[in-house]
C-alpha cells in the first residue's frame, strides 16, 4: 500500500481509518520506522504547515493529533521493541499553579510525530517534578508550557533548579504560551521560544539533527 494515503487519514483526521492502515502497512510488509516516517510524520507536517498559515485551525489539529495517537500506539512498541532509535527524549508539562494544556497537548502530539519519545508531565507541574522526569528519562529536551503571565515565573524556577543540580547543560529548554516572548525565553535561561506548535517542531528537530 501507498503510505500517503496514511498521511492522509491522519490530515484528515481519521483516527480509525489511521489505526487500520497503521495494521495494514504492517501486515504488508512495510517497517515501522517506514510508517512513522513517511506515513505519519509527513502528515503531521503538513498539518503543521497547515496550521502556521492559518489554513487551518486549532480545532483541527486536535483532531488530526488524535488521529496520529491512535496510530502510534500500535507502532510506538514496536519501534521500542527493535531498538529504533527516536530523536530523543522529550519531557513536557505545564508550569506549576497553571491548569491549561491544550497548547501543549498539540505540542506534545507534533512532536511525538516527528519522532520524540514524549513523557508528558501533565498540569500544574512543580520543578522539582520537571528535574526529576529530565532524570528518570535521560531527557535532552524540555518543554515549558505557560498561559498565564502570573505563571512565566515558574518557568525560571525549573531551570534554576535544573542548574542548581549541574544538569542544565544537558537538557535544551524550550518554553512556550501566550504570553511568552522570545526576549522573556533568553532572560529566564532557555534555548529557545517557539510562537506556535510547528515552529516549536521545527526548532526541536534542528536541535536533535544538527
Amino acid at each position: 500500500m501507498d503510505l500517503n494515503t496514511i498521511a492522509q487519514a491522519l490530515i484528515d483526521g481519521k483516527d480509525k481509518e489511521v489505526r487500520e492502515l497503521v495494521q495494514k502497512a504492517l501486515d504488508e510488509g512495510h517497517t515501522p520506522k517506514e510508517i512513522l516516517d513517511s506515513g505519519m510524520v509527513s502528515g503531521m507536517d503538513v498539518v503543521g504547515k497547515r496550521f502556521k498559515n492559518f489554513e487551518i485551525f486549532l480545532p483541527e489539529v486536535l483532531i488530526s493529533a488524535r488521529a496520529m495517537k491512535a496510530g502510534m500506539e500500535i507502532i510506538k512498541p514496536l519501534l521500542v521493541k527493535l531498538g529504533e532509535e527516536m530523536l530523543g527524549n522529550f519531557v513536557i508539562g505545564t508550569v506549576k499553579g497553571d491548569l491549561h494544556d491544550i497548547g501543549k497537548n498539540i505540542v506534545a502530539a507534533m512532536l511525538e510525530g516527528a519522532g520524540f519519545q514524549i513523557i508528558d508531565l501533565g498540569v500544574d507541574v512543580p520543578p522539582e517534578k520537571y528535574y526529576k522526569a529530565v532524570i528518570d528519562n535521560n531527557a535532552g529536551f524540555l518543554g515549558l508550557s505557560a498561559l498565564l503571565t502570573t505563571t512565566m515565573t515558574g518557568m525560571k524556577n525549573v531551570i534554576d533548579m535544573l542548574t542548581k543540580n549541574n544538569v542544565r547543560d544537558k537538557v535544551k529548554v524550550i518554553v512556550g504560551g501566550a504570553p511568552m516572548t522570545n526576549e522573556f525565553a533568553k532572560k529566564i535561561g532557555a534555548d529557545g521560544y517557539a510562537p506556535d506548535a510547528p515552529s516549536a517542531v521545527d526548532l526541536c528537530k534542528n536541535w536533535a539533527t544538527p
